[in-house]
Formats: structure tokens, C-alpha cells, sequence
């Protein structure tokens, strides 16, 4: 199993939708939204769908065959 990412954020959260494009793996938010639809996301293994889902640190975000990250507080 590889070891989780860990991506620092400067905010008390953030949405799904954004920390996805932080990662810099999609292109562009119509990408990012696309992706959620179809292929979902785990968040703290739950799956999710949604943009606007609010990450907190020490959330973890596995995405299918591109990897595992952890939210840090900067």
C-alpha cells in the first residue's frame, strides 16, 4: 500500500472540488466535476460524489489508481 500525500491547506477546510484541482491532476473544474460524477471519490472511506463536500485536516482522500492524501493544516 503506498503511503498517503499530505497536501497543506491554509484554510479551516476545503471543498472537494478544489482540493482535487490543488492535486493538479485534472485540467479544469469541468473536469473535476465529471470525475466526482463518475468515478466518486473515498473520503475518510466513504464514497462522495459531491464539489462542495468540506475537507477538514486530517481527512483522508483516496482517489481510485491516482492515489492517497492527507489534509494538513499549513
Amino acid at each position: 500500500m503506498q503511503q498517503p500525500e499530505k497536501i497543506p491547506i491554509e484554510t479551516d477546510y476545503i471543498p472537494l472540488g478544489q482540493f482535487i484541482k490543488l492535486l493538479n491532476i485534472l485540467d479544469s473544474g469541468g473536469m473535476v466535476k465529471a470525475f466526482l460524477q463518475d468515478e466518486g471519490v473515498l473520503v475518510n472511506g466513504e464514497l462522495e460524489h459531491r464539489r462542495g463536500r468540506k475537507l477538514y485536516p486530517e481527512d483522508v482522500i483516496e482517489m481510485e489508481g491516482i492515489g492517497i492524501y492527507i489534509v494538513t493544516k499549513d
